[in-house]
Order: C-alpha cells, then sequence, then structure tokens
C-alpha cells in the first residue's frame, strides 16, 4: 500500500502539470495581448478549438505524435516541456517542504518565472504584468517564506515574536529589491556609458527586482552570480555554435530565472558551503 507522503507527491506532480497548461496559456497569449480566459485553446495553425481529451498536459502530446489532430501540423515542443517542468518542480518543492507556507509562496514564484522565462527565450520582453506583480506578491508573501531565505535579524530580540516573523523578511525582501534593481540598473548604466549600447532591457532589472522580493538579498546576488556564468556557458556556446556576432541578444532573464529557481532549491547550501571554504 502506498504511503499517504507518496500518494500526496503523485497528486502534486499531477496538479503540477496542470498548472503547467495554463502557463502556456500566458506564455502564448499575454504578450500578444490577448486574453488567458477566452476563447478556449486552438490551434495557431488551423485555429480549430483543442477537444478535451487532447487537452490532457502532456499525455496528450504523446498520443498525438506531437501533432494537431485536426490539421496535423507539429506542435510546439514548449508545451510538453512547460507541464512536465512545472509538474516536476511543484513535486520538488513538495519533497522539500511539504504541503506548508513555502511550498505555496515559492510555487507561485516557480510559476512566475516558467512565464518569464519561456516569453524571454522566445520574445526578448518580460511583461510587467509578471514582473511587477511579482514584486508585490513576493514583498507581501515574504513572511509566509523560507526563514533560511529572508531572516536578516535586524529587529532587536526584545521585540515581539510576531513583530520579528513579519518584519525581518519583509526588511530582507525590501532588500533584495533595492540590491537588485540597483546592481542590475548600475550594471546597465555602466555598460552603456563605456560601450555607448544598451546591454540589458529595463525587462531585467524589473525581474531580479522581483526575484528579490521573493527570496531576499542572500540569494539575490547568487541569483546575479549562476545567471551570468549560466548566460556565458549557454548563451556563449549557442553563439559560438551558430555564429552568432557580438551584438546578438542572449535572453538574460531566461538566465535569470533559471539561477533563481536554483537558488530556491539549493541557495542556502551553496551559500553554506562556499563560505566554509573561505573558513579554514
Amino acid at each position: 500500500m502506498l504511503s499517504p507522503s507518496i500518494v500526496i507527491g503523485v497528486v502534486v506532480f499531477l496538479y503540477g502539470t496542470v498548472i503547467g497548461s495554463f502557463l502556456n496559456v500566458c506564455i502564448h497569449r499575454v504578450p500578444r495581448g490577448e486574453s488567458i480566459v477566452k476563447p478556449r485553446s486552438r490551434c495557431p495553425g488551423c485555429g480549430k478549438q483543442i477537444a478535451a481529451w487532447q487537452n490532457i498536459p502532456v499525455l496528450s502530446f504523446l498520443l498525438l505524435r506531437g501533432r494537431c489532430g485536426s490539421c496535423g501540423q507539429p506542435i510546439s515542443w514548449r508545451y510538453p516541456a512547460v507541464e512536465l517542468l512545472s509538474g516536476l518542480l511543484m513535486t520538488g518543492l513538495y519533497l522539500k517542504y511539504g504541503l506548508s507556507y513555502p511550498f505555496f509562496v515559492n510555487s507561485l514564484f516557480i510559476c512566475l518565472l516558467i512565464i518569464l522565462i519561456f516569453i524571454d527565450l522566445d520574445l526578448r520582453i518580460l511583461p510587467d504584468v509578471f514582473t511587477k506583480g511579482g514584486i508585490i506578491a513576493g514583498l507581501l508573501l515574504s513572511p509566509l517564506q523560507d526563514l533560511a531565505f529572508m531572516d536578516m535579524g535586524l529587529i532587536p530580540r526584545t521585540v515581539n515574536s510576531l513583530a520579528r516573523g513579519i518584519g525581518n523578511p519583509i526588511i530582507s525582501s525590501l532588500a533584495g529589491i533595492i540590491f537588485g534593481a540597483g546592481f542590475l540598473w548600475g550594471v546597465a548604466w555602466l555598460y552603456l556609458k563605456l560601450r555607448k549600447i544598451d546591454g540589458m532591457g529595463f525587462g531585467d532589472v524589473k525581474l531580479i527586482a522581483m526575484i528579490g522580493a521573493f527570496i531576499g538579498w542572500k540569494l539575490t546576488w547568487l541569483t546575479i552570480l549562476g545567471g551570468s556564468l549560466l548566460g556565458a556557458l549557454l548563451g556563449g556556446g549557442y553563439m559560438l555554435l551558430k555564429g552568432k556576432g557580438q551584438r546578438y541578444e542572449l535572453p538574460f532573464g531566461t538566465f535569470l530565472g533559471m539561477a533563481a529557481i536554483l537558488a530556491v532549491f539549493f541557495g542556502p547550501e551553496l551559500i553554506d558551503w562556499y563560505f566554509s571554504r573561505l573558513v579554514p
């Protein structure tokens, strides 16, 4: 007989793939100014509405062999990838936190990151509705976030414990917003002054502010470092393989989003490991 935790884990995974299906709708429609509520899902090629059985996350893609059931046009790999990724990440959060407040806070955070990662990868834009909305959500939800991310310990212990439990995470969230946005804006300004070209869009600045709001200042600098490394390795490798010039616009928001997801799962451990190497 399966244990309750395994059953809940399976339910979380399946529910995560359903959420991933909705994230696909956001990724496709929001940049085009379309409603995410109506009309029902339809094939981008022939425009025919997709039947319910053809809209089952991941499974329908396999049953249809990656093609529209009406016109036979190939279905983008992104649809099952986002559904599967969402399910796996939700399951990972459940294994890390159980059904606690940090699970739900980080589920929302990761959903926003998945949307922004794929929009930036496709179109090189980061819609304000997600970045600015995420900044507000991250700040408001910071008292429910993992204390390993948020506890700055600036409020004296003589203050009421409830006030400290709310105040310290909010301070850390604000610090993450200010540090992340300020640092990237400074880098973009300096690059513009030295090279006379824009090296970074302001959407990236708002994205890192959103990341800082959700995971605090400590993991924000780790995200910037990780995003830069991923951009150099993955983005630089892609440019070399495809023969792209130096003016090719890399989706830095995509790499920041990937690094932020890694920070959620492994950030505190990476920071502890790093500083343990500095102390003999």
